[in-house]
């Protein structure tokens, strides 16, 4: 029986990283549920394995399943009837499974019925479902969303809304517009406040909305009337029970069919505010897009993880010439090439969902009681250390899901372009990746603040000086090398004093600081489990000394003057 957690000892590996021990401290509170919830762990072990069992679950229901399903779904899709959307029949009995599982508002506190999960266990879950279908990974993973409802509203809406998700109701964040994608500070869906009724009043459309029929919408709207600007903007809860808001359509999409992403049309719906008045984009919409893209990224790693085995499968079985295809130098190059992009975003991921957990955990406890200073100086640290992989995390595994599906099915051949294999429905379902939740180009514009203010540059220094084996230390060295050239690049950009050249050069600076940051996670990975990531570190070393070595050779060769070459008329 497939079990997608079990069947790769990569993603337990990654769970028993030693920076758990802080997140199970943090997230337990010294155990005090103990007494009053018999499924408490009692202690760091049982924590540890009760993670380990509800991903054996998660592993399985995927595995079998949400595989099962997932071409039957990919082919029928959501059904647009009337006002609403009807899941396709292999998605409703997906969300019944996990229902009945019991994984479902996984990371909320145990008095609204949650499991009190840390981030990194349920984003690995993420993972293992996306590996089987990506779309149904985009709908039972909205159920993060109410991590921004929990972390803003107030208790009444906590005590209303949040036993309602973990009974397995389903969430939609409501941002984009047909004339304010990329740019949410151009909504212009309107919030007014209806004396009457005590209640505010929502009118207009959204678009590209991601299971846009759920039962519970976090709605980004503007409440300032006059306003044209991201100040003037709200965050709204939206419950489907009060009716007001209609599907329009659903979109025909080239890839994630299972899930619907809807045009809605808001007319006069009821509404409560989340929070306070002019911050929905600026502070929580920055919240719940953090969120998205660190699913995103699990998403990612989940697609690359299933095309490298249909490729590795195929390569095995397929004969060509007398011997099988995986026996060729130019097809196990491109494997290899696969497994060290997927081993080492993998370790991207989870180190910086580690570091989400110990900075939202201590945020957590900041609403019980005042952080001592100690506790302060670490929620600050990791915050920044989460704020800066995060954009890393999402934007490279959603190039590297491309480029892994990509080669996965070139692997097919002439098999990959047919629909009888399930490489086709990974390579569609890959290309929206690197799209939704930003861009790749604007996870670069989160990202290159982090290259200009040293940040980067400091997380690689760090890891030089880690202890690691013998066999391991050579990558450790080289990874130097390319962290100096990186200092070197940034320093060319910087001393041009061109912002346009800054921007211009942004994408190979990032692209040169994820490089390494993931080279060292992998090498250390490698020195504790060489039978794991070994031979992966090895490769992946050469493919970024490869990929810097071209970046530093482009930055170096800008001037200010050269950028006239590329603006287009």
């Amino acid at each position: 029986m497939a079990n997608n957690y079990t069947d790769h000892p990569e993603l337990r590996f990654e769970l028993n990283h030693p920076l758990m021990k802080r997140i199970v401290e943090l997230k337990e509170r010294g155990f005090r549920d103990k007494n009053d919830y018999d499924y408490t762990p009692l202690d760091f072990d049982d924590a540890m394995d009760s993670y380990d069992r509800v991903l054996d679950v998660v592993g399985e229901i995927a595995g079998t399943t949400v595989a099962d399903n997932a071409e039957g779904v990919d082919l029928e899709g959501p059904h647009h009837e009337g006002d609403r959307v009807r899941y396709a029949s292999g998605t409703q009995a997906n969300l019944d499974a996990m229902v009945k599982a019991g994984m479902n508002g996984m990371t909320m506190p145990r008095r609204y019925d949650g499991l009190n999960f840390p981030i990194t266990p349920y984003t690995m879950c993420a993972e293992l479902v996306a590996a089987s279908d990506a779309g149904f990974g985009n709908i039972w993973s909205l159920q993060d969303c109410i991590e921004t409802l929990y972390e803003f509203g107030d208790e009444d809406q906590h005590s209303r809304f949040i036993p309602r998700v973990c009974a397995g109701e389903t969430m939609s964040m409501d941002l984009t517009e047909p004339d304010a994608g990329s740019d949410l500070q151009s909504v212009m869906l309107k919030a007014t406040y209806d004396e009457a009724e005590g209640c505010w009043r929502l009118n207009g459309v959204k678009r590209f909305i991601t299971n846009g029929d759920a039962d519970l919408h976090l709605v980004l709207a503007r409440s300032e009337e006059g306003t044209t600007d991201g100040r003037g903007l709200s965050m709204f809860i939206y419950d489907k029970r009060d009716g007001g808001v209609d599907v329009r359509r659903i979109e025909h999409k080239l890839g994630i069919h299972g899930s619907p992403t809807c045009e809605l049309v808001y007319k006069n719906a009821r509404a409560e505010l989340c929070g306070e008045r002019k911050l929905g984009l600026i502070k929580y919409v920055m919240a719940l897009m953090n969120g998205a893209r660190l699913g995103i990224a699990a998403q990612s790693v989940g697609l690359s993880q299933a095309a490298y085995n249909e490729g590795l499968a195929y390569a095995r079985d397929r004969e060509q010439f007398g011997k099988a295809i995986i026996e060729f130098p130019a097809v196990y190059d491109m494997l290899a090439l696969m497994k060290a992009k997927l081993d080492a975003g993998r370790a991207l991921l989870y180190q910086c969902a580690r570091y989400v957990d110990i900075y939202k955990a201590l945020d957590d406890i900041s609403r019980e009681r005042k952080l001592e200073p100690d506790e302060r100086k670490e929620q600050k640290t990791y915050a920044k250390l989460a704020d800066s992989l995060t954009p890393l995390a999402k934007g490279m595994n959603s190039e590297y899901c491309n480029q892994n599906t990509f080669d996965a099915l070139q692997i097919h051949g002439g098999s990959g372009f047919m629909m009888d294999y399930p490489i086709q429905r990974y390579a569609r379902d890959a290309r929206i990746t690197n799209i939704y939740e930003g861009t790749t180009q604007l996870q670069v514009v989160a990202a290159i603040r982090y290259v200009t203010n040293g940040s980067y540059l400091a997380q690689m220094r760090d890891f030089e000086q880690a202890e690691v084996s013998a066999d391991v230390a050579p990558l450790v060295a080289r990874a130097k090398v390319l962290a100096d050239r990186y200092e070197e690049a940034v320093a060319h950009v910087k001393e041009a004093g061109s912002q346009e050249l800054q921007d211009f050069a942004a994408r190979h600076l990032v692209e040169m600081a994820a490089d390494v940051i993931m080279l060292h996670l992998l090498s250390r990975n490698a020195s504790e489990a060489p039978e794991l990531f070994g031979k992966s570190a090895r490769v992946y070393a050469r493919f970024v000394e490869s990929e810097v070595a071209r970046h530093h050779a482009f930055v170096l060769s800008l001037t200010p003057d050269a950028l006239a070459d590329y603006r287009q008329s």
